[in-house]
């Protein structure tokens, strides 16, 4: 028997009755000979860490574009904690660790550079849409396909939106994600000077508590009992509630207006970007070109590279295109 069918036995015992066990994957799009050592779910979750597009989100924009401290989060950190959270709960519930790691690592893998901004500037010219959880789905299948089992590519594609995931464990990263997201980013918004605590809704606080730590565990622990009583992954009415208040306030305060002159500019180079590469599609690398053999349309391309851009590189082909060089002497 190999390390993999001995943990896949060892998953029989532990795991509750409705979590999803290793062994009873759907599978692959393309068949592989299964790993000796890791279960399918492990396995996705080394490729994803393994991938360029993993080591890109350390260069892209969580909320605050080109933040002057070295504290503020990045799509990377943020990825970092939601998969914390995440293992948290699930281990407390005991669900498929490795499944919900790969899904929580994976989950923003197509998210635009410049954060909010940037996914607005490509809704707004794209006209086949665009939609980061779609997004990341799509880096791991098609632009630098990973060959990720069903069940991890379900539970990105889920992980916000109306639709829910069809494992526990990808519906749990629909909620670890948030509880991340809500928390640390009045964490970094306090940091910048654009909140203070007390301008938090005295409600949300009473509920969910007066501290970063405090709010975090509230939600946690909210998650897990719910669990426990209903076999479900959710949320009793009142947190949940709250969660959604903080969610709403951030919107209003942080999202939607955290730096009115920052997002313009960042949503104008994106669509001036778009504009650029429409015209010269040429000039594409030949990897993203070659999706339009296989069926994809300019429009989808263009986003597709666009969208895999760190904020730098971004930058720096506005830079090139559209400012004006010194001469080269010779």
């Amino acid at each position: 028997m190999t390390i993999r069918e001995q943990t896949e036995q060892l998953e029989h015992q532990i795991l509750c009755d409705w979590a999803t066990f290793s062994d009873r994957s759907a599978g692959r799009q393309t068949p592989m000979e299964p790993c000796p050592i890791r279960t399918c779910f492990a396995r996705d979750r080394d490729r994803i860490i393994h991938s360029k597009a993993f080591r890109r989100l350390s260069n892209k924009t969580q909320v605050f574009i080109s933040p002057e401290g070295d504290h503020y989060r990045t799509r990377l950190t943020h990825t970092l904690e939601v998969a914390q959270i995440a293992r948290t709960i699930a281990r407390a519930l005991r669900l498929n660790e490795d499944l919900v790691e790969a899904i929580a690592l994976g989950h923003d893998l197509g998210h635009t550079p410049l954060g909010h901004a940037g996914e607005r500037a490509l809704q707004a010219v794209c006209p086949e849409g665009f939609h980061h959880n779609l997004q990341s789905v799509r880096m791991v299948s098609r632009i630098a396909p990973l060959n990720l089992s069903q069940e991890v590519l379900n539970g990105i594609a889920c992980h916000t939106g109306s639709q829910k995931a069809s494992t526990p464990e990808g519906r749990l990263i629909h909620y670890a994600d948030r509880i991340a997201y809500v928390n640390h980013d009045i964490d970094d918004a306090i940091r910048a000077g654009i909140l203070s605590e007390s301008d938090l809704p005295q409600a949300v606080k009473s509920q969910l508590g007066t501290t970063h730590g405090r709010r975090i565990n509230t939600l946690v622990h909210a998650v897990i009992d719910y669990g426990q009583k209903n076999h479900a992954i959710g949320m009793d009415e009142p947190t949940e509630q709250a969660m959604l208040d903080l969610r709403h306030f951030l919107f209003e305060r942080v999202y939607d207006g955290q730096s009115a002159v920052q997002d313009s500019r960042a949503e104008w180079m994106l669509r001036t970007l778009y504009e650029y590469y429409i015209g010269h599609f040429e000039q594409l690398p030949a990897a993203y070109r070659r999706l339009v053999d296989d069926g994809d349309s300019r429009e989808r391309v263009v986003c597709d590279y666009l969208a895999s851009m760190t904020d730098r590189y971004a930058i720096a082909c506005c830079k090139d295109l559209f400012l004006p060089r010194s001469w080269n002497r010779t």
